[in-house]
Order: structure tokens, then sequence, then C-alpha cells
């Protein structure tokens, strides 16, 4: 009977867990449609919606079983199709060393979640510019194989889980690995019209909703919880129940360093506090936490995520200055921090080695760069992944969606009357 409860336990904390992950795709939704131009607002809309239901789909039919399936090589993984939807209830009953202490179908929820995260830092890189139906054929791709590959030679325990590599809610399985995609199609989109000028000179193309902007924030910081706490994976032991207090504890905390050492950075750069530097530290400090919540005190958790939230401002500004054009900074947010994240574990963890992450952050990046440069050449190639100047500069929710998220300010709507 105890068996019983601590696996229907496990399984609530690990779905309740899943779904304050799925709630982060809104947090994504909101933040994106407040830092661009209200002509593209329904555009992230439907983009958003549409790669969450994508990931979905391609995890269960394929990426899921690519990444934890059955596999005679720690490189290349196995590939089957179709979840199961074999709980093995009869095992936990009977108890025994090898029972799974969760459902099986809940761990899906729950890594199925952790795929369309990777997949929504893309959306953000690429707004304003790229083309929605060539965006949804890239999501297939990524959240059905190149994702699912990567994280099977780690979380699945292939050889980077061997050579001891550390990402414990994945600061480089996720975060990271989402940026290098996007970073590789920015390179091939170019950035949007108007926004570098001759002589390095760079144009502000500011947001159109910071309140919406600063709810998603709230959102996702709220999500992340689920995020790193769930990814202890259980809650009904006692040392279970104060891993996932500590890691709640030093998720909160990164955050909060991550936007007092955004604001302060960039109140030294620019002489003011820039709201959206604030953001994007809050985020940094997270991601940077993420590799490893676990093992530091609150404390160095506050110095990781402040450490976190100085970098991203650098990494934007950097960024800028290299004319690669990232409209929310989630390359730098989920990427260059991300590989922070990654190597702040050493500070705190005595198992993680410093050849271990290195060996991670250089395949990871390596992998996900090299193929999903050659998909995006692909579909430039075939269907062509940019918009045209015309609708970039009218707009692409008209043209892509056939409708706007504020007619009632543009005039269309009487104009159609």
């Amino acid at each position: 009977m105890l068996l019983e409860v601590s696996y229907a336990l496990d399984t609530f904390y690990f779905l309740m867990s899943g779904l304050l992950v799925m709630w982060m795709a809104a947090g994504f939704t909101m933040l994106e449609s407040g830092l661009v131009r209200s002509k593209n607002t329904v555009e992230i809309l439907t983009k958003n919606i549409g790669l969450y239901s994508i990931a979905c789909i391609m995890y269960m039919l394929v990426g899921y079983n690519i990444m934890y399936g059955d596999s005679s090589s720690s490189i290349i993984p196995g590939l089957s199709f179709l979840v199961s939807g074999d709980n093995s209830v009869a095992d936990v009953v009977a108890g025994g060393e090898d029972a799974p202490y969760y459902s099986n179908i809940s761990d899906f929820f729950f890594q199925v979640v952790f795929v369309a995260t990777a997949m929504s830092i893309i959306s953000g890189a690429v707004a304003e510019r790229m083309k929605l139906w060539t965006f949804f054929i890239f999501a297939v791709v990524m959240t059905g194989f190149i994702y699912p590959i990567q994280g099977y030679w780690s979380w699945g325990e292939g050889f980077l889980d061997d050579l001891g590599y550390m990402d414990y809610a994945g600061s480089g399985i996720v975060h990271m690995a989402g940026a290098t995609a996007a970073l590789a199609a920015v390179l091939l989109l170019g950035p949007r019209k108007g926004k570098y000028g001759p002589d390095g000179q760079v144009n502000p193309i500011p947001g159109a909703n910071m309140p919406l902007a600063t709810l998603g924030t709230f959102i996702l910081w709220m999500g992340w919880f689920g995020f790193n706490g769930g990814s202890e994976l259980k809650v009904s032991d006692v040392e279970s129940a104060n891993a996932v207090a500590m890691v709640f504890a030093n998720t909160n905390l990164a955050a909060a360093g991550g936007v007092v050492a955004g604001l302060i950075t960039a109140r030294l750069l620019f002489g003011k506090a820039d709201l959206t530097m604030g953001l994007n530290g809050a985020l940094a400090g997270l991601v940077a936490i993420t590799a490893g919540p676990d093992t530091p005190s609150m404390l160095l958790a506050t110095i990781i995520g402040a450490v976190g939230g100085t970098i991203v401002v650098f990494s934007i500004v950097a960024l800028d200055k290299l004319r690669i054009d990232d409209p929310v900074g989630a390359i730098s947010v989920h990427g260059v921090v991300g590989i922070w994240g990654l190597l702040a574990v050493l500070l705190s963890n005595s198992d993680a080695t410093l050849t271990g992450q290195l060996v991670g952050i250089v395949c990871i990046f390596g992998f996900v760069f090299v193929a999903s440069l050659i998909v995006w050449l692909i579909l430039k190639v075939t269907m062509g992944i940019r918009v045209d100047e015309e609708m970039e500069y009218q707009g692409m929710d008209l043209a892509e969606c056939g409708l706007e998220a504020y007619p009632e300010f543009t005039g269309s709507a009487v104009s159609r009357k």
C-alpha cells in the first residue's frame, strides 16, 4: 500500500511539474509578443501555439523513443515509432528494485514539454522576418530528431553521460540546443530591415507591449519551478523532498540575482534602468541555475544568477555589434548563459568535471548547429526562409495569418466596413 501511495504521489508531482512547464509556452508567447512590433503579433501567437502542438505530436511519434529508447550504441540512438501506453503498474505493485516510481506516461508528458521549450527559443530569435510555414517544417525536424538525438547522448544514457557530463534540468540539452538552432537560422536570415546602419550603427526597434513582455517573464519564472523542480523526478521520500525544496529556492534566487545584476549592468552601460535587460536578466539567471540547481547554497545560486544577468547584457550588445539580429535576446539568454550555467556546475558539484562539461558543450553545440544549418539551407533553397521586403514592411499578421492583433488602433476595422 505504501508503495502504491508513493507511486501515485510521484506521478502526480511529475504531472503537475509538467503542467508548469507547459505554462511556460504562454510565457514565451507573451514575452515575444511584447518585444516585437504590433504588426507581427498575430504571427508570433500563431507560431507559438503551432510549434507547441507540432512538438507534442512529433515527440510522441518518434522523438521520445529516439531519446529514451533501446540502442546498442552510445552515440547513435535507436529508432522506433509511437510512445507505448504501458505504465508497468503490475511491476510497481509487486515492488522490486527495478520497479518505476512514477507512471511512464507521466515521464513522456514531462519530457515533451521540454522539447517544446527548446523550440520556443528559436521562435523569438527569428521573429519578424521568417516565413511561418518554413518555421513549422523546421519544428518537425527539430522536435522529432535533432533535439532527441543530442538529448539521448546525456539524459538517454549515451556517451556524454558516460563521460560525466552533468546537466540537471537542461542548460545545455534544452536551452543551449534551442539557441544554437536559432543562431544557425539567424545567420542565414540576416537582420530585420532598418536594424543596422552604416559605421556600426544599431537602430533600436522597440517592442509593442512592455507590460505583456513583463507578464511573460513572470509566467516563465513561475513555470521554471516545474522545469527545475520536476527534474528531481520524485518527491515521496525525505531526501527527494528536501532536494526539491532546495531546487525551488535556488531557482527563485538565481532569477532574482539575474534581474538585479541585469538592471545594474544596464544602468552602468546605458545610464538607464533598461526594463528589457532586467527581464532578460531574470531569464538568464534561470538558465544559469538550470544545469545544477540542487547543489549550490542559496547565496551561491544568487551569485550564479547574477553572473548570468551580467553576461546577458554584454552578450546582447556584442551580438548587435556583430550585426546578429535577435529581437528578444534568445541566443544570449539561452545560448551564451546556457554555457555559463554548465560551467557553474563545477562550483558546487564535486562529481562534475571540466572535461565532461566542455565535451558536452562542444558536442551539443556542434551537432545542433551543423544539423540545423543543413535543414535551414535546404528550406532556404526549396521554399525560402525569409518573407519579402514588402511583407516585412507591412507586417506579417495580415500576409501570413489574415488578421491583426489590434485592428482598432490601425484603422483596418473601419476601412473594411
